[in-house]
């Protein structure tokens, strides 16, 4: 039994003065995910016997409520603290009628205010629903967690049936009790007079210096409901529809990003390439006096930007934080994860965390290295800020945030020793996988740019309007998208409601993922033609902007629905944990923003590197080829000869003279390769599809002429 309310600062259910069991209090072995949630179980004095129905059973008196009781019960009641109790691993469960509905709660409530007096239930009704076990000689059925244990009776041929718990409900009642009866009833003793347990009456009020007596009763019901389904109470979905429109919604939006994403691509990409392709040559060389926006931009936007170090942390950090989230929703959607288990989901999260660290490493350390050209200098430093960045700020919210609890002696502060266990787990798993992985990526070959970066940065012109307003604009869609399941989800977290319909949310993830690699595309689109090339932390944040958005939404879902939450403590506690849920979500949508952008810059460069026709020729025309220069020459042209190297690594101003004739003749026998391998394909192309690929810029352009010819 634990204590808990909307302030998100549980307590022990022996903090305020209610009856003890006799063999004394004992916690219940918990994980680490309950531990960091803080759930603290123990034992009541409530005791059952199997299908044996039980009223008026007195438990027992306390002393006089003193002074700092009675505030304790009466403050614990304004701030709507209930009582969680289990049996069998099932949460007791409440219903309440409210407008003609049937409301179903876990726990039950403290008390009650009426005007200025303060009530308090203490006579429990408790119905325990069991099915029938099929078998005959069959003595008793224990359940344990999610298991049963089926015990067979020691007399041969024993009738006596067995029965397994598969629901639990509790309705709480407030009843004076005769002060004269209580005086000679000890524990577990029956009361003298009926108890009556109504819902609509409360008479039991404390008061100063006045004890209180409590009573329970207890009826087994026998029920349908088999062991594998005595969880669907629990889980039963609610506002199916409301799930639905909310993909819908997300459906939406992503078709109209997409929509502006293709008109893009068909009203520019593909008007270019028809204009290099029809163009002659003194067309040509006016269109490339006369470009203007993003085609200007060709040779700096692969140029190095600003703190380039924290973007490949916050890059490897995102998709670790993103990788987690997939897998472990999605193996919770298809059930691995059950609530019978308490602390699983937190528990499996942690996990897959530790173990996507090498995945971090690698993608942060690839990432450094192509951003300086392939140098691996610094890539084990890259991995101790992955490493530490998003634990080490994690770490401090949780920290600053136990004190409070400390300080308020609640149970859901984070013990000492689990916190050492934390800092073992992340140096000692962690760090290493992180490593591991930031060697494999130092050693993987570092993605190539497409173009050169001009040594002198281009100035970029003044704009209309600041860019970093479109970027925070741009966190809209993405949210739109999931703020209808985010209600769900801030329900499930602070109003205690079981949440599990984690296959809606697996789609909303995956819809959320697109409408951020969409918003980033287009926004880092509309940057470059406005000649603005430094897209790399605007692609970041646009996406990651969602962040902000669901931010000022929890601060909403404070005012307005968690209007109960009282004192400034309970205040900065619920910031503090959406703080480290907003850093999450910023990190993981932001990763998804930019590394689309990245990855869909070769597109545009493929269209746009036309500093000279010759050049845009060479370079393009060899995506046309399935392989390099040298393995299409020994297939094609392998009369020949090979292409030959050079040391690149030592080639210098010094020794360019020195070493000219030997240049100068890799740089010949390049060139015949490379005339010999376009003429070869030249043939083939013209052989295949009647098409001349000199003519032609991009394996696209061909494709576009080939589809023209055949079908229009």
């Amino acid at each position: 039994m634990d204590i808990t309310s909307l302030t998100e600062i549980p307590y022990s259910y022996y903090s305020l003065p209610f009856c003890k069991p006799q063999e004394g209090v004992k916690d219940s072995a918990e994980n680490l995910g309950e531990l960091l949630m803080g759930d603290r179980i123990e034992n009541s004095p409530y005791k059952f016997k199997m299908h044996t129905n039980e009223t008026e059973i007195f438990l027992c008196q306390t002393k006089p409520l003193s002074s700092d009781e009675f505030k304790v019960f009466t403050s614990r009641i304004d701030e709507m603290y209930q009582v969680n109790v289990i049996l069998d691993n099932l949460p007791a469960i409440r219903y309440t009628k409210r407008d003609n509905f049937l409301v179903r709660w876990t726990g039950y409530p403290l008390g009650v205010k009426i005007q200025d007096t303060y009530y308090v239930f203490n006579h429990l009704k408790f119905t325990v629903l069991v099915h029938k076990f099929e078998e005959t000689n069959v003595a008793s059925v224990m359940g344990a967690g999610d298991a049963s244990e089926v015990i067979p009776s020691d007399k041969p041929g024993s009738d006596i049936p067995g029965y397994m718990v598969v629901g639990f409900e509790v309705t709480p009642c407030s009843f004076q009790h005769n002060a004269e009866s209580l005086k000679s009833l000890k524990m577990y003793g029956k009361y003298m007079s009926k108890i009556s347990c109504e819902t609509n009456t409360v008479t039991m009020g404390i008061k100063e210096n006045e004890p209180v007596a409590f009573t329970y009763e207890v009826e087994f019901v026998e029920s349908d409901i088999k062991w594998p389904s005595r969880w669907d109470a629990y889980l039963k979905m609610e506002g199916a529809k409301v799930h639905w429109f909310s993909i819908l919604n997300s459906l939406m939006v992503i078709t109209f990003l997409a929509g502006i994403v293709l008109v893009i691509f068909l009203r520019t990409v593909r008007r270019d390439l028809t204009h290099y392709e029809e163009l002659d040559k003194e067309a040509q060389a006016q269109m490339n006096e006369e470009l203007s926006g993003w085609k200007l931009v060709v040779s700096d936007v692969f140029r190095v930007p600003g703190y380039p170090a924290l973007l490949c942390v916050m890059v490897g950090d995102g998709v670790q934080i993103l990788g987690m989230a997939v897998v472990t929703i999605l193996f919770a959607a298809l059930g691995f994860m059950s609530p019978a288990s308490r602390g699983t989901l937190l528990t499996g999260m942690l996990f897959f965390y530790m173990i996507l660290g090498i995945l971090a490493g690698y993608v942060a350390v690839r990432m450094w290295r192509t951003i300086f050209s392939g140098d691996h200098k610094g890539w084990v430093s890259v991995c101790w800020k992955v490493a530490c960045f998003f634990p080490g700020i994690v770490f401090l919210i949780l920290f600053v945030l136990n004190f409070l609890l400390w300080g308020s002696h609640s149970t859901g502060a984070i013990p000492f020793s689990l916190f050492v266990i934390l800092i073992l787990l992340w140096f000692c798993i962690s760090v290493p996988l992180t490593l591991v992985g930031g060697y494999f990526g130092a050693k993987a070959p570092h993605i190539e740019y497409p173009v050169r970066t001009n040594q002198i940065p281009r100035e970029i012109p003044a704009q209309k309007y600041p860019s970093w307003l479109l970027v925070l604009g741009a966190g809209t869609l993405p949210f739109g998208t999931l703020f209808i399941e985010l209600f769900f989800i801030m329900s499930s977290i602070w109003l205690g409601r079981v949440y599990y319909v984690f296959g809606f949310l697996f789609i909303v993830l995956i819809l959320l993922v697109v409408v951020c690699a969409e918003v980033s595309l287009v926004l880092t689109y509309m940057h470059l033609c406005v000649e603005d090339y430094k897209w790399w932390w605007k692609s970041f944040f646009a996406s990651g902007s969602v962040a902000l958005y669901i931010f000022l939404y929890s601060i909403n879902y404070l005012v307005f629905d968690l209007k109960s939450l009282s004192g400034p403590v309970s205040a900065t506690l619920y910031l503090g944990y959406s703080l480290f849920m907003v850093l999450a979500i910023m990190l993981a949508t932001g990763t998804v923003g930019f590394l689309s952008s990245f990855w869909n810059g070769r597109l545009y460069e493929l269209a746009v590197y036309s500093d000279s026709k010759l050049l845009f020729h060479f370079r393009d025309s060899l995506n046309l080829l399935p392989g390099k220069l040298d393995e299409l020459a020994k297939n094609l042209c392998p009369s020949l000869g090979s292409k030959g190297s050079i040391d690149y690594e030592n080639v210098s101003l010094s020794n360019l003279e020195s070493d000219k004739e030997k240049l100068v003749d890799y740089m010949k026998q390049d060139i015949l390769l490379l005339g010999g391998v376009m003429q070869k394909a030249q043939d083939i192309y013209y052989q295949l599809f009647r098409l001349d690929i000199v003519t032609k810029i991009t394996l696209s352009s061909v494709a576009l002429r080939y589809l023209s010819f055949e079908i229009l």
